[in-house]
């Protein structure tokens, strides 16, 4: 199914207030939220779950790990691109990123067992080992860290699910340095 990238003048008139919003936001409306943009119910979803992820209080860095590791797990390029540029932008190590991109953990253990974590909440779908959630515990990730990366798992999965639809989402010129072959 090819998905049309959608513009203020081509969306239907429910998006445009909430792809007006997410440029006020970004400074740009990003493709895959453009996407979205054809059914104004799964604009207003995406949007809502952005900006809960958003809200929380998770590391960024480890939020990211997080979407990465959701990203290569569900085959998602358009979300591998983005979460491996805010990686970037953040100042973590290059190797950490790449050894993500390619389905490994980074070297971090806080970092890791989030990456661990986000990967087993999409491929397992919900049903977390107890043994991850030990992991995640002993690296110090409280409960409202865990449930904050399940938040961003679950927003990391809808995009995949849009992208993967989409037979993968153009990806913006920003995220084009960070294309991702599988």
């Amino acid at each position: 199914m090819r998905l049309i990238i959608q513009t203020l003048d081509s969306a239907p008139a429910d998006s445009r207030p909430i792809m007006q919003a997410i440029a006020a936001d970004l400074g740009l409306v990003p493709n895959l939220a453009a996407t979205a943009a054809t059914s104004p119910a799964l604009l207003a979803g995406f949007d809502g779950l952005r900006r809960a992820v958003a809200s929380t209080k998770l590391d960024p860095v480890l939020r990211e790990v997080a979407g990465l590791a959701v990203g290569v797990a569900v085959d998602n390029h358009y979300g591998v691109a983005f979460h491996s540029t805010m990686l970037a932008s953040l100042g973590l190590d290059e190797a950490d990123i790449d050894a993500m991109r390619q389905g490994h953990a980074p070297s971090d253990d806080t970092a890791a067992a989030t990456h661990q974590l986000a990967r087993e909440v999409v491929l397992a779908r919900g049903k977390v080992s107890d043994a991850t959630i030990t992991r995640a515990t002993e690296a110090g990730l409280d409960t409202e860290a865990i449930l904050e990366t399940v938040l961003e798992a679950t927003f990391a999965g809808l995009v995949g699910t849009i992208d993967n639809l989409a037979d993968h989402v153009d990806l913006d010129e920003f995220l084009a340095p960070r294309a991702w072959k599988t």
